[in-house]
């Protein structure tokens, strides 16, 4: 996957994550989510917010969908579960919702 932004293209992965995080800002993310065919919406930024902070400032953890669906409810002050989170991100939210937040793939396994 290619991402191009103001004739300027930002180097990715085979799989369309960003090489450096360094690379990211809120325009590329715009880019990455419409080639994903996801609108952005206030609740979409709320879960690559929380994916960017949980990697940037927590030893670059990468949570599964099982405590996403645990911290996102508490964030949204409701209970929700992981097909709240896979209608955001079809694709897999942690993987796609990552990708579209500029970070690196992660490699854990399993963890729905």
């Amino acid at each position: 996957m290619k991402v191009e932004l103001d004739g300027k293209e930002v180097q990715t992965t085979e799989t369309g994550f960003l090489v450096n995080l360094e690379d990211w800002n809120e325009d590329i993310a715009k880019v990455i989510a419409e080639q994903e065919e996801i609108e952005l919406t206030e609740r979409h930024w709320d879960v690559i917010n929380y994916l960017r902070d949980e990697f940037i400032n927590n030893k670059e953890n990468q949570p599964n969908t099982r405590n996403m669906v645990k911290d996102i409810g508490k964030i949204w002050g409701e209970k929700i579960d992981t097909k709240t989170l896979f209608d955001l991100f079809p694709g897999n939210p942690s993987k796609q919702a990552g990708r579209i937040g500029g970070l690196p793939e992660s490699r854990r396994k399993g963890g729905y």
